[in-house]
């Protein structure tokens, strides 16, 4: 099966990975932060707002790949402070309100100055 490296100028990104591949009928988006590729900046400093943004730059990468959050079958979040728990569910239920997809969160690992979360998702286009 081939894969197809899926890359946008809209969203975060860096030369030690892709920002998505697609193999088969699935892409995997690489873990998204929360940017403002307008500014290049953090969104903000709550985890609401570097929730949305993270999440909307997983769109925009889907968007590329020719999918949407509607063909994610699966998200995992990274949180920097697990007492973000709550500021991150209320957001994350603007975002996917009913027939969410499977989900996990966990604790991100390695501390990036000011960011609070890295969200991931695997969709399902075929």
């Amino acid at each position: 099966m081939p894969r197809e490296i899926i890359t946008t100028p809209d969203a975060p990104g860096s030369p030690l990975y892709s920002q998505a591949v697609r193999a088969g009928g699935h892409v995997y988006v690489s873990g998204t932060v929360g940017i403002d590729m307008v500014t290049g900046t953090l969104a903000g400093d709550t985890i609401q707002e570097q929730t949305r943004q993270a999440l909307a730059n997983c769109e925009t990468i889907l968007k590329r790949a020719g999918a949407g959050l509607e063909d994610v079958v699966e998200i995992g979040i990274l949180l920097a402070r697990p007492d973000d728990f709550a500021g991150l569910n209320e957001e994350y239920a603007r975002w996917f309100p009913s027939d969410s997809p499977a989900r996990y969160v966990a604790k991100l690992g390695v501390e990036l100055p000011g960011i609070l979360v890295s969200i991931r998702a695997t969709a399902v286009t075929a």
